[in-house]
């Protein structure tokens, strides 16, 4: 089985996350570094995709990122958990779009430990409750088949941030999260454990958790990782 580096990055600047990756994309492709999962939760922010309207965004209250991840219009906020797996799709025999339907698996079996039954929807990206709830966004970039940004989990998130947007060219209100629907408060921190377990049953790994400084360390130097 393979090994698979997890960064839990806490909070973190939506910025200084994405130079991060792009960082852990070049070290990769060099195998300099072994696949990675980072973790993290960001301050308010927008992002555009690679297919984003202009006029999906209703507000610039947040800061408006365009990156170059699949997709439209996106909202980072506290009460997320974002995850950006850094993975080398060759050994997956480069196939982004099952890429993106085992993302789908992994956060459909995260949310089955709650209690909530998600499903993905043909010709919709991401993870729906029924089919009028939206609960987890995909949007991802393949760059020398290494994966980067990723997905976003809404826990409990303010979901009326998404009001400054059309998330994904919807209405604002088909946005729910692991709070609403579950009608109790949920900690980004119980949900940790769950998405750790759901990404290594589905991706067939083994997940060896690195601390920042270690990661730090790796990005800054370049020498091959010891897991």
């Amino acid at each position: 089985m393979s090994k698979t580096l997890v960064i839990d990055l806490q909070t973190r600047d939506y910025k200084e996350t994405w130079e991060l990756q792009l960082s852990l994309v070049e070290l990769r492709a060099q195998a300099l570094v072994p696949d990675a999962l980072l973790l993290v939760e960001h301050p308010h922010v927008v992002t555009m995709g690679t297919s984003g309207k202009p006029e999906n965004i209703l507000s610039k209250r947040f800061p408006i990122y365009e990156v170059e991840r699949g997709g439209d219009v996106t909202y980072h906020g506290y009460g997320q958990l974002v995850g950006y797996p850094i993975i080398d799709l060759t050994p997956r025999d480069k196939k982004v779009g099952r890429y993106v339907r085992d993302l789908e698996a992994m956060l459909i079996e995260t949310l089955d430990h709650f209690g909530i039954s998600a499903q993905r929807i043909e010709g919709r990206t991401g993870v729906w409750i029924g089919e009028q709830k939206k609960i987890a966004s995909i949007g991802v970039a393949v760059r020398s088949w290494i994966t980067f940004h990723g997905f976003a989990l809404n826990v409990s998130t303010d979901l009326s941030c998404f009001s400054t947007i059309n998330p994904c060219g919807y209405e604002s209100g088909v946005m729910t999260s692991i709070t609403e629907q579950l009608g109790r408060p949920v900690s980004i921190s119980e949900v940790k454990g769950p998405i750790r377990n759901a990404f290594e049953h589905v991706f067939a790994t083994k997940l060896e958790p690195a601390s920042e400084e270690k990661l730090t360390r790796l990005v800054r130097s370049g020498v091959p990782a010891k897991t």
